[in-house]
């Protein structure tokens, strides 16, 4: 064959493809980086959480890296079309396989984007009460109260309701305690009253509900309802539970329990 014919007609041509091709690739993967830096900087000032914008920056570096990478062969005469249909039957089939995993990013996505808790939070959801130690894409971290870890996908916990106890600053304690209907109710009444304000933890405002609430079967319910700061839920509760038998002990107030009479007959043979 001969030299100029080569040269003209294989080795220029082909050459010329070469360099356009990794001139695409290069100027392609710079164009790539301005734009995803780009991407970065607007979800930072939407003070979106710094994983999800690094994962979404990272999806949208591959996805035009892709491009990058087909219009590169395409310049060398490479047929993309069978390849971008080869790539988007390995999308779909990958899809499929990964669907669950897909419903708990999907449901990541949204946690982090909206917030309902974050790190720090005391939290019921997915079927896990505890404090949550992290937030991931796929997953969250929760330790419960016995310092057990627990991982919850994050398609569980969005699917459901989610009940955050540290959303707030304050929280109501409802308590409901009996007591018998030959006891004074308003004795009783004064002693609840009187606990309630002794207790530093209990806040002024709201005021706190003192009230009968119920005639029930077997006792007189009285309903005590005071706020506190989030923080002394726990402690105001069991305190208070046990202040109010010490108290109604010692105001000879007792406090009705469920009970049964059981009446025996004997016959005589």
């Amino acid at each position: 064959m001969d030299f100029e014919v080569l040269l003209n007609e294989y080795a220029m041509p082909w050459t010329i493809k070469l360099v356009m091709a990794l001139a695409i690739f290069i100027i392609g993967r710079w164009v790539v980086k301005i734009i995803v830096s780009i991407v970065k900087k607007l979800l930072n000032r939407s003070k979106m959480d710094e994983m999800l914008i690094n994962f979404v920056a990272s999806i949208v570096n591959a996805i035009l890296l892709l491009f990058v990478i087909i219009a590169a062969l395409d310049q060398l005469g490479v047929d993309t079309t069978s390849l971008v249909a080869l790539i988007g039957a390995a999308g779909l089939a990958i899809g499929l396989a990964l669907q669950g995993s897909m419903q708990n990013f999907a449901a990541g996505v949204m946690i982090l984007v909206f917030k309902p808790f974050k790190s720090g939070d005391f939290i019921e959801a997915g079927g896990v009460v505890g404090v949550v130690e992290s937030v991931n894409i796929f997953s969250c971290t929760l330790r419960t109260g016995d310092n057990k870890e627990v991982i919850v996908p994050n398609g569980s916990i969005y699917s459901g309701a989610i009940t955050n106890y540290s959303a707030r600053d304050t929280r109501r304690v409802d308590m409901v305690f009996g007591i018998g209907y030959d006891d004074d109710i308003r004795q009783a009444k004064e002693i609840l009253q009187k606990l309630v304000e002794d207790d530093d933890r209990i806040l002024k405002d709201p005021a706190p509900v003192i009230a009968l609430s119920e005639l029930g079967d077997s006792s007189v319910n009285f309903v005590v309802r005071p706020w506190v700061n989030s923080g002394d839920y726990w402690a105001v509760m069991w305190d208070m539970n046990e202040k109010v038998k010490i108290a109604f002990d010692d105001a000879g107030i007792s406090i009705p329990f469920p009970q049964m009479d059981v009446h025996l007959h004997k016959q005589e043979a």
